[in-house]
């Protein structure tokens, strides 16, 4: 089982208003493949807060029943374990957050994959790499595609 960050999820349902480049393509696609792989029955595991995040710019972004389509698949799909977030999980990563200059959401992930002792990441935040006991997936190589 993997954790999924927000941004895989976001990357894969939210649809661009301009071209994109060769690597944002990418990023794309990449998302696009493991929510189908996720949706194919491969376990993974968010928390409350990410869904937030993904129905809070889904919303925004394309619209209220978008984003409600989105929190009935990921609340109903037997694939993905959705923890709960509590003010004491908050209260607990800052200093985390602090120290590894990464966001208070970065942080809660990380604590959610150690107390549910997952290893791998899918996202393509790299702030993530500075966490050096977890592998964050997809690795994005620098130069894939020409912008």
């Amino acid at each position: 089982m993997r954790f999924v960050d927000s941004n895989i999820f976001l990357h894969a349902f939210l649809i661009p208003r301009r071209k994109l480049t060769g690597k944002e393509m990418y990023v794309k696609e990449e998302a696009k493949a493991i929510v189908k792989r996720i949706e194919g029955g491969e376990d993974a595991a968010t928390t409350t807060v990410h869904l937030s995040e993904v129905v809070n710019i889904i919303e925004t972004g394309l619209s209220l029943q978008k984003s409600l389509e989105f929190l009935i698949w990921a609340t109903t799909s037997e694939s993905i374990k959705v923890h709960p977030v509590a003010v004491e999980d908050y209260k607990s990563v800052i200093q985390l957050a602090r120290d590894s200059k990464i966001s208070a959401n970065d942080a809660l992930a990380y604590l959610s994959m150690k107390t549910h002792k997952l290893k791998e990441i899918y996202s393509f935040d790299k702030h993530f790499d500075r966490l050096k006991d977890i592998v964050r997936l997809p690795k994005t190589p620098a130069k894939h595609h020409k912008d």
